[in-house]
């Protein structure tokens, strides 16, 4: 998240709460696709991570990037953690080890999105190569510990490090050594949200899968398809997972809201000050009984901002976040958006998919969920391989896609930038299945290749 929100407007009701989410709701005419993405520098010369200062630092290349595009700097304090297009929308933001995130901007179509992220990775290029920095397009960093990574000076970070480890064994490797892809997608109604949140879901595992990209940790193969994924399972239980609630009869913002007002806190901001409330009580501080902050009461900015610190699979704020997949290659990027694009924004093929998971129990889209990382395409529900459902899902969004009819210049459909997904599914082996025979084959048990062979 490049920039927390700044708006004082008190909230006084629960009433409140849930219409801050359902004023996402917008006319399937106005439905947009913003893509972000996080990426893992390093410095070519010796495959070493990047620290924030230095000439070469990350603060370098915010400057840097800063001037290739124009864009307003963000600023935590003394330091530059961002950049905004204050124009288009979009933004670039630093995750807590250094990984570099574009926020893009809301838009109509996959080709759209596609041109962004081209237009980005070039100005990123320029602004990078001159102080020696390239990016890893791996779902986690494959070489460097934990403790060997540099840490961002970024305010909710250092409230963030501080409480992962009472909640979790594996929070700071999330923070520090992970990246992902992500599309955000709207919705028109409540029940419109509710559908596309238990589809989203309940096919997150499918997207982990086809996205498996995270085979290394800390030089050597740790096990794993999508380590990053797994390490989501032992983050913080309180606030991230597969969801189930979302299942249930009646479920709506209301539920939602619910259950985000007993998720733990981590800040409150006031002014450009982050107070640690580590732990604290969002209803209490609805009261002004917040033991860290006597008398303070709720905003939208706290609103807003408790919203975006929850991990589930599919997150919910004014629109929808798919969470399930590893950072890829452009390409995969690509691939990401239309295959969530193809489900969720044709009638016909939301109900379709809704079909192909709708027979699932609570138990056995949990029971995947804890599978894929491992096994990937190979792992089971219902009887059926997640490499038959995997063809199942993408035959579908396909289908959306045509349906869609948005085209390029050349006249093609958005259905084109599913060809790397459905290639995956016929060969039967994800990207990390491929790192992995690589490593026990011409990279000689290494991972140093990864740093030429894996990069954007």
């Amino acid at each position: 998240m490049a920039r927390d929100t700044s708006d004082t407007t008190p909230l006084t009701s629960r009433d409140e709460l849930i219409a801050w989410f359902s004023d996402g709701e917008k006319p399937a005419t106005r439905f947009a696709l913003g893509t972000e993405h996080e990426k893992i520098p390093f410095y070519t010369a010796d495959r070493t991570p990047v620290p924030y200062e230095g000439e070469r630092g990350i603060r370098a290349l915010l400057e840097n990037l800063g001037r290739e595009t124009g864009w307003e700097p963000i600023l935590d304090g003394a330091h530059i953690i961002g950049l905004a297009n204050n124009e288009g929308g979009g933004a670039i933001s630093i995750e807590p080890g250094g990984q570099f995130e574009l926020s893009g901007a809301p838009l109509p179509d996959v080709h759209a999105s596609v041109a962004e992220l081209d237009e980005h990775l070039a100005a990123t290029r320029r602004a990078a190569e001159p102080l020696g920095i390239g990016f890893l397009d791996l779902g986690m960093s494959p070489k460097w510990t934990r403790e060997g990574t540099p840490f961002m000076p970024k305010s909710r970070y250092r409230i963030m490090r501080g409480y992962m480890p009472k909640v979790g064994t594996l929070g700071l490797d999330m923070m520090l050594r992970t990246a992902t892809v992500q599309v955000n997608l709207d919705f028109s109604s409540e029940s419109d949200m509710v559908r596309k949140l238990r589809v989203g879901l309940a096919l997150q595992p499918v997207a982990t899968a086809l996205f498996a990209n995270s085979p290394f940790t800390d030089g050597r193969p740790n096990g794993f398809l999508s380590r990053r994924s797994e390490i989501w399972r032992d983050t913080d239980a309180d606030r991230t997972g597969m969801f189930p609630q979302a299942f249930e009869d009646g479920f709506g913002y209301e539920q939602y809201v619910d259950w985000l007002l007993d998720v733990p806190m981590y800040f409150v901001k006031r002014g450009e000050t982050y107070h640690d409330v580590s732990g604290a009580s969002f209803r209490d501080l609805m009261e002004g009984r917040l033991p860290q902050l006597p008398g303070e009461r709720a905003t939208v900015s706290d609103w807003a901002n408790h919203a975006s610190t929850v991990f589930p699979e599919v997150r919910l704020k004014r629109f929808l976040e798919m969470r399930g997949a590893d950072v890829g290659g452009p390409a995969m990027i690509a691939a990401q958006t239309a295959l969530w694009a193809g489900l969720l924004y044709d009638e016909s093929a939301v109900s379709a998919a809704w079909d192909l998971v709708r027979g699932w129990t609570a138990s056995e889209r949990e029971a995947l969920r804890a599978a894929v990382p491992r096994l990937g395409l190979a792992a089971c529900i219902g009887g059926r391989s997640l490499g038959a459902v995997a063809a199942e899902a993408l035959t579908i969004a396909r289908a959306g896609l045509q349906a869609r009819a948005r085209r390029d210049a050349s006249g093609r459909d958005e259905a084109i930038y599913l060809q790397p997904l459905e290639a995956i599914v016929a060969a039967g082996r994800s990207r990390a299945e491929e790192l992995l025979a690589a490593y026990e084959g011409e990279w000689a048990k290494c991972v140093d290749p990864a740093f030429s062979e894996c990069t954007f």
